[in-house]
């Protein structure tokens, strides 16, 4: 197989991965009062505070739809805009104690799930970081 066909089937394998878990996380989330698109932008937020561009960035979406995402957040009291002293205009977005409880069940009520998933797959976690590395250098060849 040449290396071009190798890396779009693995673009094609990467999207339905994310498409079908995402699916199975809107139960998960609905459960706990939450949607998909919130737990993303909770979950991106949880390993620190980010720019709306930079968590759009991660999640491969349009800074506008985590706009909006990010509104009803800090509506709701799950995450708050402090000041960035790298860019004025463009706030961090940090998670609140509500926020942070919030993503920390949503983890929890999922990790359950996705060993499950796991044991079906037979994938090992050595299995897993591999998988990760080659999509890491992919995403920073892409950048």
């Amino acid at each position: 197989m040449h290396d071009v066909e190798a890396y779009r089937l693995l673009i094609a394998d990467v999207y339905e991965l994310a498409g079908v878990s995402r699916r199975t996380s809107e139960e998960l989330a609905r459960v706990e009062g939450q949607t998909v698109a919130r737990w993303h932008v909770l979950s991106v937020l949880s390993d620190g505070p980010r720019t709306v561009p930079s968590a759009a960035r991660r999640l491969g979406l349009a800074p506008q739809s985590v706009q909006r995402v990010v509104l009803d957040l800090v509506g709701s009291g799950h995450v708050v805009a402090v000041d960035n002293p790298d860019h004025v205009r463009s706030p961090l977005m940090r998670l609140t104690d509500a926020g942070r409880t919030t993503v920390e069940r949503l983890f929890e009520r999922s990790e359950v799930d996705r060993a499950a998933v796991l044991d079906r797959a037979g994938v090992s976690a050595d299995e897993l970081a591999s998988a990760r590395e080659v999509v890491r250098k992919l995403v920073a060849a892409l950048s």
